[in-house]
């Protein structure tokens, strides 16, 4: 064997660990995000995070850079050995280091080479990309969830970006048949000051009228003088709920002029503000009221009402949460909203607002006789006039027996049925960046097991498939009045 100094080349792979490490430095040195939350996101060991910024304050980026292993600077193999070393321990079902160095050692008797030692044979496999490792032995899913960039999404701005998520809570309510139910709590919250603008609890399935119904909160003005969060957002970032791709909440988005961006598919990497939200309900508020749920306990006793459990709910956000310092920001949610005294970008009027949020569009055709919808017909005069134009109409889901007629972007007029008037009827880049390095370890993977299938036929394999990720693309209420509302 070939035996000669190399203490000054650097290990094969040192440049690309250090792009990874940096890839994680950089978010602390760039965007000011601790190293206890990189480590808490990305799994790596906060001491570790603390040794790469050190070494990159002192050296820079060469610092980030592993020192070669002794047994690299005492020992240079033949590349072709090299290699076979490496696609063996790349192949499926895992070879152990013992069973490499035994299958190298036949190999280098069959060509009468020097045979390296056990110590040389484990430390090539364990020089070996680790990302490569994982997806060459345990698969596409697991290389993500281990080694991908994961996106920590951050405003940069109050009001820039609210997040939107439901939960189930844990307490049994009163519901108005008398019967125990489980109420469902739906929240908005501000991603850069952690404040929660609004709220909206009930009971059955998440629906995109809650969600409106939560966001006219959030974005109104609300009576509280110590609950100042309001305004028009930016960027609303949700999941794939049902009600989060609906019809109704793609068009609320184009009426309001905000974006609606979807997190990846079983990937909700930036949600956890509003998880650990509903951390501090359940765990600060839900434990200490009647009717709380606790595993591995009986089945409490509900005592309160949904609208007594809407008070407590209130109470908490407005007195509470919104008015103590967050671990993460260093200052409370509403100092962190108020910021420099900026001014949010308001509706018009609460009316214009609701006839956003809490109606639905849907275009008809004006006929002789008024508007068909819904096996109703609404007439009013004013339709005179555009018999055969075609109209976009808004209407409540929850009563129906009033409609707002829009022309041309106009609106016209208020009609009634009059038979019921009386009843109450953006990432790509971060995206190309994982693709990019998934095929480059995949290069990697079958050019070494290539090589063992030259020299050793008989472990010969399949080369790595890519998997690549499918985007799910993303797909207003009579009024619930508030307390903010004018009688």
């Amino acid at each position: 064997m070939d035996t000669t100094s190399n203490a000054n080349v650097p290990s094969e792979g040192g440049s690309v660990r250090a792009e990874e490490r940096w890839a994680l430095l950089r978010l602390h040195v760039e965007n000011d995000i601790s190293l206890a939350a990189i480590a808490r996101d990305s799994g790596t060991g906060l001491r570790t995070l603390e040794r790469w910024n050190a070494a990159y304050r002192a050296r820079g980026f060469d610092g980030l850079k592993p020192a070669p292993p002794r047994t690299e600077r005492r020992h240079r193999l033949r590349p072709e050995l090299k290699q076979v070393v490496e696609g063996l321990a790349l192949i499926r079902p895992r070879n152990s280091v013992a069973t490499i160095h035994r299958k190298v050692a036949e190999l280098c008797e069959k060509h009468d080479w020097s045979t390296p030692s056990y110590s040389v044979v484990w430390a090539i496999v364990h020089e070996i990309d680790p990302g490569m490792r994982v997806l060459a032995l345990e698969g596409p899913v697991a290389y993500r969830d281990k080694y991908e960039l994961a996106l920590r999404r951050q405003a940069g701005l109050p009001n820039a970006m609210w997040q939107a998520d439901h939960t189930m809570l844990d307490i049994l309510i009163i519901a108005p048949s008398g019967k125990p139910a489980r109420p469902w709590l739906s929240v908005i919250l501000d991603d850069n000051s952690r404040a929660a603008c609004g709220y909206m609890v009930f009971l059955g399935a998440p629906s995109a009228m809650n969600t409106a119904l939560a966001l006219r909160q959030a974005i109104w003005h609300k009576s509280e003088p110590d609950w100042p969060m309001c305004g028009i957002l930016d960027v609303l970032y949700v999941d794939h709920g049902s009600d989060f791709i609906s019809h109704q909440l793609v068009q609320v988005a184009a009426d309001l002029h905000f974006t609606l961006v979807h997190s990846t598919t079983a990937r909700p990497q930036g949600r956890g503000k509003v998880e650990r939200f509903f951390g501090t309900v359940n765990t600060e508020l839900l434990s200490v009221l009647p009717g709380h749920i606790t595993k591995g306990q009986r089945r409490p006793v509900p005592k309160m009402t949904l609208d007594q459990l809407d008070v407590e709910l209130r109470g908490l956000i407005v007195s509470n949460y919104n008015h103590r310092v967050h671990s993460e920001t260093g200052a409370t949610p509403t100092d962190a909203w108020i910021s420099d005294g900026w001014i949010p970008r308001l509706p018009e009027s609460l009316d214009l607002l609701d006839g956003l949020l809490l109606t639905v569009a849907k275009t008809r055709v004006v006929r002789r006789d008024g508007i068909h919808f819904q096996g109703l017909r609404y007439v009013a005069p004013t339709l005179a006039g555009y018999v055969g134009e075609s109209v976009v109409i808004r209407y409540d889901p929850r009563d129906i027996s009033e409609i707002r007629v829009i022309h041309r972007n106009q609106f016209l007029c208020k009609v009634v049925d009059p038979d019921h008037q009386n009843t109450t009827i953006g990432l790509k880049e971060i995206q190309a960046a994982r693709t990019l390095q998934r095929r480059q370890l995949r290069r990697g993977i079958n050019e070494r097991i290539a090589v063992v299938a030259d020299f050793l036929p008989a472990h010969g394999t399949h080369p790595v498939r890519d998997t690549t990720e499918i985007e799910v693309a993303a797909p207003k209420p009579r009024l619930k009045i508030y307390e903010e509302d004018d009688p």
